[in-house]
């Protein structure tokens, strides 16, 4: 059985502009608004509640050396998710976050440690894979999530409670990044798997799917982060870097339907509701959503 956990976060967001707040907390009421709380109720699903984030805070020009945006307020977000994350597992249901930013991992990757383990499978148009050994512009850990999810960013966010890594390198993939991603040969090194969106595009998501479940300790169970930026701009411009070159959304949907029932659960996030005012890629959100995510967990230990 899913939970549904809104986790409205938009902490490990840089600021659209000085001074403003990125609309990505909107996200879960306005797919709710959309209608894919019904859809998911309607197939079984129960309310796994929400964790609010603290407030943003734009603290570019004041935050010290050594530190990412709304440090503090994160870490205690992700421990407060992880909390619930742990509960809703062992209660035997799997959890599905309605993000939020793709910061969520963290309190993912604190479940998944304290909960019996797993692997991830992170899904995204880019490989958030920016940290401290590659780049000087560390601060937002939205685009650096990946990289705290395995242990490689600044220890008070990849080694929380002492924890790091929260999934292992060898039981991770990645699906999505454009073949231009800065990080991503550096990444091909380290994680257990690769995939690039172009071969999505080119061989279907169920291969895909196939390719991540192929690696090693990944049978075992994974979470699966969805940062809904993996689809082409021309489908879903309504996030904070929209990049070409992108999956359609039957393309993600085959993607997530093979992956979902395997799963002990996912996050969907950095929709931006704030750039879909007529609320129509909310709409996308809700189909793939339902129908990518509607067996989360259903063979989950087989």
């Amino acid at each position: 059985m899913v939970a549904v956990v809104s986790a409205p976060t938009n902490l490990g967001l840089r600021p659209p502009v000085r001074g403003s707040v990125p609309g990505t907390a909107k996200a879960p009421e306005a797919l709710r608004e959309a209608g894919l709380h019904r859809l998911l109720h309607a197939r079984g699903a129960v309310d796994g509640g929400i964790v609010l984030p603290g407030r943003y805070v734009d603290d570019d020009g004041r935050r010290p050396p050594g530190m990412v945006r709304n440090q503090a307020a994160l870490v205690d977000h992700a421990r407060r998710l992880a909390h619930r994350l742990f509960e809703i597992r062992e209660s035997g249901e799997a959890p599905l976050v309605l993000g939020g930013d793709c910061s969520l991992v963290i309190g993912a990757g604190l479940a998944s440690r304290v909960g019996g383990g797993g692997g991830l499978v992170h899904i995204d148009g880019h490989t958030d894979f920016r940290h401290p050994g590659n780049s000087d512009a560390v601060a937002s850990v939205a685009g650096e999530d990946l990289a705290a999810a395995i242990g490689l960013h600044l220890p008070e966010l990849s080694d929380i409670d002492g924890l790091a890594p929260y999934f292992s390198p060898g039981q991770t993939a990645h699906v999505g990044c454009r073949y231009a991603d800065p990080h991503a040969d550096e990444l091909r090194g380290i994680i257990g798997l690769v995939v690039p969106a172009d071969d999505v595009i080119l061989h279907g998501g169920a291969r895909a799917a196939a390719r991540v479940r192929a690696v090693e300790g990944l049978e075992r169970g994974y979470w699966i982060q969805v940062d809904v930026d993996v689809l082409d701009p021309a489908h879903m411009p309504a996030v904070d870097s929209p990049d070409p070159g992108g999956l359609s959304p039957d393309e993600l949907i085959g993607l997530l339907a093979a992956l979902a029932p395997h799963a002990w659960g996912a996050a969907v996030t950095v929709f931006d509701p704030d750039l879909d005012p007529d609320g129509v890629h909310a709409r996308t959100v809700v189909d793939v959503v339902a129908e990518g995510l509607g067996e989360l967990g259903s063979a989950a230990g087989d």
